[in-house]
């Protein structure tokens, strides 16, 4: 009889390893930077973009995403085993080898731009490197075992979506797509910043400075509180290239983070148990809808505030 077990023992472990790789890519967090990409394209397009046109930016994008993720996978291996958290990556787990994985995030690195390249520009592909190198030499290995700011700066790497997109659709970098690099900026603190109070004891275990592992809790809610507050005034720089409804979106979403900054502020400093996911679960919500209503906007095509 043929041996039916030893077959289905390989196919496990052929999953076995497509999930281990897959594993290095953090899929979750490339789903929203992908997010964040499709309204820049349709604002950058005044209108709905072609389906070959959103593919490509997309496909592009989340292969260098995924290069990023994996090479600082590679970087991170040490932490990574150290913090619950992580401790379930697959270079921490030891599933994949560290070389393969060095080799995976570069030849996805490669393959992303000159995929953009032809399919889209070459300063699409330029940025999308400039993305790659950024989170990887300069948040990776410079900022995040150095800096309680590493968080800060080193989000920048995240906000380059929603240029790549704009320059795919018009082969520039203009003010728009600037402003929506500004909001994930500013984005990015408040939201990673909740998460970092939540697992607090992880990043002081890896020895990884964070906000909260340096500050107090107080001083981690009132930065919060200030960035929202930015965050929020930063989104209405948008208003002249949409219409109302992203305009409404804005004001609205703007308020309401900005209330449930102040009300994680508020319990921290009054001495109750802090619910900082809540906020960092409600951060991505905001981010989809307020993006989701640049799309909206764009693909309605009503007049802009400011023609």
């Amino acid at each position: 009889m043929p041996p039916a077990p030893r077959s289905r023992g390989a196919l496990d472990r052929a999953r076995d390893t497509v999930r281990a790789y897959l594993g290095l890519t953090k899929t979750r967090i490339i789903e929203q930077l992908l997010v964040v990409t499709v309204p820049a394209i349709f604002l950058a397009e005044r209108g709905v973009p072609s389906v070959w046109l959103i593919i490509a930016t997309l496909l592009g994008g989340a292969m260098a995403a995924a290069s990023a993720h994996a090479l600082n996978c590679v970087v991170d291996a040490d932490i990574d085993a150290v913090m619950k958290r992580t401790a379930r990556r697959p270079l921490a787990k030891g599933q994949v080898p560290t070389r393969h994985a060095l080799v995976f995030g570069l030849v996805l690195g490669a393959v992303s731009s000159v995929w953009l390249g032809l399919t889209t520009n070459w300063l699409a592909a330029g940025l999308a490197v400039a993305a790659i190198a950024f989170y990887v030499l300069v948040y990776t290995l410079l900022l995040k075992r150095r800096t309680s700011q590493n968080i800060v700066w080193g989000g920048a790497a995240g906000c380059m979506p929603v240029v790549i997109g704009w320059a795919a659709v018009t082969g520039t970098v203009e003010w728009p797509a600037l402003v929506m690099f500004g909001v994930i900026f500013f984005w990015t603190p408040p939201h990673f910043w909740a998460l970092a109070m939540r697992y607090r004891d992880d990043y002081a275990a890896a020895g990884v400075p964070m906000l909260p592992v340096v500050a107090t809790p107080v001083q981690v809610s009132r930065r919060i509180v200030a960035y929202s507050w930015v965050m929020a005034a930063w989104t209405l720089l948008l208003a002249p290239a949409t219409s109302w409804i992203y305009a409404s979106v804005a004001v609205l979403g703007g308020a309401w983070f900005v209330f449930q900054a102040h009300r994680l502020h508020r319990g921290v400093v009054a001495g109750r148990e802090a619910r900082p996911m809540r906020l960092f679960h409600l951060s991505n919500m905001y981010l989809c809808v307020l993006f989701a209503a640049i799309a909206v906007d764009a693909a309605i095509g009503l007049p802009v505030l400011l023609p």
